[in-house]
């Protein structure tokens, strides 16, 4: 059996389960005791599993978990509505979080937050309601009927692993620091 395989992810009612590919024999299980996984999805070779409780976690595909962040504010939304839509994985190095009052980018690397966009005011976003086009991920923003936005474009965010798609935007560094990029200093502002 090649242990580099990805394998067949599932959720259970209180586990995440990882099965390989090729026999269907069970390679891992992960449980939090008392907790759901409402979702699990797949990238850059490890499971990212959301739980009812507003929890995400990473677990490397020998089954350990590597990192954990948790969502403000999501249990009761989540309750309500489930996790679907809610992770999005952004290319190879990150991992966006869609919640109705925003939308935050973990690096998946080691969990570092590295952006966070809120939701319009008075506007929701819709974790369901997103779709992916190439390196980009294209996420509805309705606002109330009320709310004067001046097309239906202006109701679609764009985002990437850099954060929110903005003409002449400035690239955030996201990158971890390597022997490659050893130098730890603030981009914009120089040492003092």
């Amino acid at each position: 059996m090649d242990s580099d395989a990805r394998p067949s992810l599932r959720t259970t009612k209180d586990a995440v389960e990882a099965y390989d590919g090729t026999t269907g024999r069970p390679r891992w299980s992960y449980a939090r005791e008392g907790r759901r996984p409402l979702a699990v999805v797949h990238a850059r070779g490890e499971a990212f599993a959301l739980w009812d409780d507003g929890l995400v976690t990473d677990t490397a595909l020998g089954g350990a978990v590597r990192w954990h962040r948790g969502l403000p504010g999501a249990a009761r939304w989540l309750a309500a509505n489930g996790g679907s839509g809610v992770l999005r994985p952004l290319g190879a190095r990150m991992l966006a979080v869609v919640t109705p009052r925003r939308i935050a980018a973990y690096r998946v690397a080691d969990g570092d937050l590295r952006w966070v966009l809120p939701a319009r005011q008075g506007c929701e976003f819709a974790p369901t309601r997103a779709l992916r086009h190439g390196t980009v991920l294209l996420i509805a923003q309705p606002c109330p009927a009320g709310d004067a936005v001046d097309s239906w474009t202006d109701e679609i965010i764009a985002v990437d692993d850099l954060g929110r798609i903005t003409p002449d935007r400035t690239p955030l560094g996201n990158e971890r620091h390597s022997p490659e990029r050893p130098n730890a200093e603030k981009v914009v502002a120089p040492p003092r």
